[in-house]
């Protein structure tokens, strides 16, 4: 085996090495993990790296972090907590102040009509959908880090809402409340969920979070038809919920009312060319056109000039009540009533609004700080639902619309709040003859992009089969069960797709690739040389109690180690991989990411087997989180320090140098 040009032996027992400074040095012996420590580790540390207590860990540790925590004082905190404080003065006034003032007043129209229509779908008044499209907006301009985040109510999460307000407070069935009975019982709808933080945070890959919006979205179409229709319907929740609404639509279809069917047909006539026209002309619009704050004001005009609630009974909004709700505490006793439905509803808050703040920041080469947007998410729920608001999120409808509009900074947040602001106490009469049936009209054409999310399948069937199997899972868990369930259910098949992933992979067996001092996969080269009676696997996967029986049959095959190996599944090797007895065998640990007490005592039992077999068992590249649980689990019993190593390079030149293999006396080292 050659080495390298420039590259030198391995030096013997007897040559002196220069291990004061390795990197700098031509020759040197083969490091091991205490022996790197010794060399590069923390000058506090102890020289018996693997052999420290773990209560002295613990309180070196604590120490560092109690010296971090102190020093410069409340200012860089308080920066923290408010962006605002390191973005504002930066601000370019000139270049971004008119695109943030255009860009917040189309998306202030904009949250007018489709707050309204939002609430619809959670079960409450419509001044309760312009709330939340007020209050959280301001609160997440003060604490957010996401530049061209627009927030507000979100379709998903009023769907989500709205199923848990009929389960929790249903309506009375005879449906005859005075007016001080109809406050009551929507204040008691919106006490429900005033506890709802938002503060949770998870990780949900990307087919689970367009499978659940793609659902939701039917479900938001088929909820919308009893408005569309003109029909009294109750609102059905559950399971099956979807089906037992088109069965109760098709039955009461010869009751539908034509006046509400006709508004409705001309409501989606003028909404659907709208929003095509603003997508394919996106580009060439200077803003797009405010298709829903026109519709809303040509049928509040129809509708009083030729009273078509009193002469068909078309439902209306009716009066909205001026200025600011009064704050409200929850209500702690309903606490245990709501967090079933409140978990689900703060995972998809922080899922959609982590992951569309993210995306825009990729575009646009800025930072967002995942922890401050946890906390500006948690406490705009927390803060607005004070004041009668229901969960809100980002949304990809108006933050696209901000972006295309030349929204900049949040500084645009603030123009939207105005406009909202300004129906809240001076412009609210104007609604007061606008028909139900446009809002419900405005909720199913905001589901135009959701529905649309379909057509990236054969795309992601091309990439990833797994990835295709989550989102149709989901996406039907979601149209069958509930958007609450079919969460659960996406959010569990998709955790089950990561294990079984870790279940079939294959433990590679290296060898060196001629003229370097790199190890590959056999499988990848056929000019890689090996060392008759030296073994490297490569074992690419968590060590935890799922993979603990794959990973000892593994193993077994290619040691010779009882008789489970003849069982085993093939590995990349060649047949001829283990011809001669292994006398070395060394482990590279650098796919190992974790390993829990099962895993650990696993390869403690290995060493064991291999020191009773006569076979040197090395690991190789261990990370500290493996190596600390692998020492705590007893594995020093079983080897000593020089029997670990940083590198695979360093493992292969100790076996060939001390353990006398059989072929060449000489080896490549990375120095």
């Amino acid at each position: 085996m050659s080495g390298l040009p420039g590259a030198s032996t391995c030096p013997g027992p007897g040559e002196a090495s220069d291990l004061k400074s390795p990197l700098g040095a031509k020759f040197r012996e083969p490091l091991t993990e205490a022996r790197f420590q010794q060399l590069f580790g923390d000058a506090e540390q102890e020289p018996e790296l693997l052999a420290e207590p773990r209560w002295s860990r613990l309180r070196r540790l604590w120490k560092r972090r109690a010296r971090a925590c102190s020093g410069p004082g409340p200012w860089p905190l308080l920066r923290a907590r408010l962006p605002p404080l390191r973005w504002l003065p930066h601000y370019r006034w000139r270049a971004w102040l008119l695109g943030d003032a255009v860009a917040g007043v189309t998306v202030g129209i904009v949250h007018v009509p489709q707050g309204m229509a939002f609430a619809l779908l959670t079960s409450v008044p419509p001044v309760f959908g312009l709330y939340t499209s007020f209050f959280p907006v301001l609160i997440y301009t003060l604490l957010g880090t996401g530049r061209h985040l627009s927030t507000g109510t979100f379709a998903v999460l009023s769907l989500m809402t709205g199923s848990a307000v009929e389960r929790l407070v249903p309506e009375p069935l005879e449906g005859n409340l005075s007016g001080i009975e109809r406050e009551q019982l929507d204040a008691q709808r919106l006490g429900m969920f005033a506890l709802q933080l938002g503060v949770l945070a998870t990780f949900l890959s990307e087919p689970v979070v367009k499978a659940l919006t793609s659902g939701a979205a039917l479900h938001v179409l088929v909820s919308q038809l009893p408005s569309l229709l003109g029909l009294p319907l109750p609102r059905q929740i559950g399971c099956f919920a979807l089906f037992k609404t088109l069965a109760a639509v098709l039955t009461a279809l010869p009751r539908s009312s034509p006046a509400e069917l006709t508004v409705s047909a001309l409501s989606l006539a003028l909404l659907v060319p709208v929003k095509e026209l603003n997508v394919r002309f996106r580009d060439r619009l200077p803003t797009p056109i405010p298709g829903e704050i026109v519709m809303v004001l040509l049928a509040s005009v129809l509708c009083f000039t030729s009273s078509l609630d009193t002469r068909y009974n078309i439902q209306i909004v009716g009066l909205l009540p001026g200025g600011f709700p009064r704050p409200l505490l929850p209500n702690l006793a309903e606490l245990p009533r709501i967090l079933a439905d409140s978990l689900p509803m703060a995972l998809v808050t922080f899922a959609v609004s982590a992951s569309l703040a993210s995306i825009y920041a990729d575009k646009y080469s800025y930072t967002i700080d995942s922890n401050q947007e946890l906390f500006a998410h948690g406490v705009s729920n927390l803060i607005s639902s004070l004041f009668s608001c229901f969960p809100n999120s980002a949304t990809l409808a108006t933050t696209s619309l901000l972006v295309d509009a030349g929204g900049n900074t949040q500084v645009a947040g603030l123009f939207s709040c105005m406009v909202v602001l300004s129906v809240l106490l001076w412009l609210g009469p104007f609604f007061y003859y606008l028909p139900k049936a446009v809002l419900a009209c405005i909720n199913i054409s905001s589901m135009r992009q959701m529905f649309f999310q379909m057509r990236e399948l054969p795309q992601l069937w091309r990439i990833s089969r797994v990835d295709f199997a989550v989102w149709m899972v989901t996406w039907v868990a979601v149209v069958t069960l509930s958007v609450d369930l079919g969460l659960a259910v996406g959010v569990v098949f998709s955790m089950m797709t990561v294990v079984c992933r870790t279940q079939r992979v294959q433990c590679l067996a290296l060898g060196l690739a001629e003229g370097t001092e790199l190890y590959r996969p056999l499988r990848e080269s056929h000019k890689l040389l090996q060392v008759p009676g030296l073994c490297i696997l490569s074992y690419p996967t968590p060590l935890y109690f799922g993979t603990r029986g794959q990973f000892r049959r593994i193993l077994e095959w290619h040691l010779g180690l009882g008789e489970g190996g003849k069982e085993a599944p093939k590995t990349d090797g060649p047949p001829d991989a283990v011809a001669e007895p292994v006398r070395v065998v060394v482990l590279d640990c650098s796919g190992v990411t974790f390993a829990d007490a099962a895993g650990a005592r696993e390869v403690v039992q290995l060493a064991s087997r291999c020191r009773d077999a006569g076979i040197h068992l090395l690991l190789a590249q261990c990370n500290a989180s493996v190596l600390g649980t692998l020492t705590q689990a007893g594995l020093l019993d079983r080897v000593t320090p020089e029997q670990l190593f940083v590198s695979v390079q360093d493992a292969a030149a100790y076996a060939l140098e001390r353990l006398e293999l059989t072929g060449p006396k000489t080896c490549t080292v990375w120095v």
